[in-house]
């Protein structure tokens, strides 16, 4: 299969603007939605927290999703766990019916 075209973009991030990137287009509204997310953060946190520098600002917010990120990660790796014990258990009990099948 060949590798989707790339575009490039430009996004705007808290103080810095126009940060280019190259992208999937099959991607662009991933990367429109996490920029407009920072933002979001970035408009509420600049106010809340007006005495930080806008480095701090965008440090606590780095650190924030990181957080996010690292609990929905956690999250997933128990839900996988959780699957695969379920598959376990369920392909003992196909394996159980169809020898008592036979």
């Amino acid at each position: 299969m060949a590798e989707e075209e790339k575009q490039k973009i430009w996004i705007c991030l808290g103080d810095v603007k126009n940060v280019p990137l190259s992208v999937r287009r099959s991607d662009i509204d991933v990367y429109r939605r996490a920029e407009q997310s920072v933002n979001k953060l970035w408009g509420a946190w600049k106010t809340k927290f007006d005495k930080l520098s806008s480095e701090e600002v965008m440090a606590r917010i780095a650190f924030q999703f990181a957080r996010l990120y690292v609990e929905a990660s956690t999250r997933n790796d128990e839900v996988n766990d959780i699957l695969m014990d379920f598959e376990r258990k369920l392909n003992d009990i196909i394996v159980k019916v169809q020898h008592e099948e036979n």
